[in-house]
């Protein structure tokens, strides 16, 4: 589990394939004060597996399905990602509840200043919609954000200083590929809802079959 509070952006220092499968070395800072192999690790809000650790690197391996969903499979040498370690039960949620599984992944569509603000943009598919609220939580590459406008399938949300500073978000431009998570609590609340309707048409063609109504 994540909270969506990146606690620095770290580097691809090297990308290289291990039996099939492409491996992306990071180089950091500050997640190593207890960082080991098996860990979980949001890279760019995408839950991956710490495999090595050296000094001030550590390795992940990227499936196919994170490839081709994510972000991270165009990611070059170079690029600055958004790091989070897995909390603890004990800590602090500063943002929300962010599982590092991507929904999906979407061009910035813009990016300006507005006041003392940074404003981006970028569009939601249709099948997601339904997550999202305006005041609501959204994950993107990891960063716990609050939608501010939602219209006509585009999300437009602001971004303080601080946040510019110290996430990846410095180095955005227009149509670089973000990772987006929407709500899990959305997600949960709908599958009972549906179960619950399912119920209750079930009882409702029963009785129906024993008013002969079918």
């Amino acid at each position: 589990m994540f909270s969506g509070i990146v606690e620095e952006t770290g580097t691809i220092k090297r990308r290289f394939s291990v039996s099939g499968l492409s491996v992306l070395e990071i180089a950091a800072d500050r997640v190593f004060e207890d960082l080991k192999s098996g860990d979980s690790i949001s890279v760019n809000g995408t839950c991956l597996t710490v495999e090595k650790t050296t000094d001030r690197t550590f390795t992940v391996s990227l499936s196919r399905q994170t490839i081709r969903e994510t972000n991270l499979g165009d990611a070059k040498l170079g690029a600055h990602v958004n790091l989070e370690r897995a909390r603890k039960t004990t800590d602090r949620i500063g943002g929300h509840i962010l599982t590092g599984h991507i929904d999906f992944k979407t061009p910035l569509k813009s990016f300006y200043k507005q006041g003392n603000d940074v404003v981006i943009r970028f569009c939601i598919p249709e099948r997601f919609e339904r997550y999202v609220v305006e005041r609501g939580s959204i994950g993107v590459d990891g960063l716990s954000l609050t939608v501010a406008e939602m219209q006509g399938g585009e999300i437009k949300i602001f971004i303080i200083p601080y946040t510019m500073k110290t996430t990846n978000l410095r180095y955005r431009k227009n149509g670089d590929m973000l990772n987006v998570e929407t709500d899990i609590a959305a997600k949960h609340l709908e599958k009972l809802l549906e179960e619950r309707n399912s119920k209750i048409n079930k009882s409702a063609r029963f009785f129906s079959s024993l008013r002969g109504e079918e």
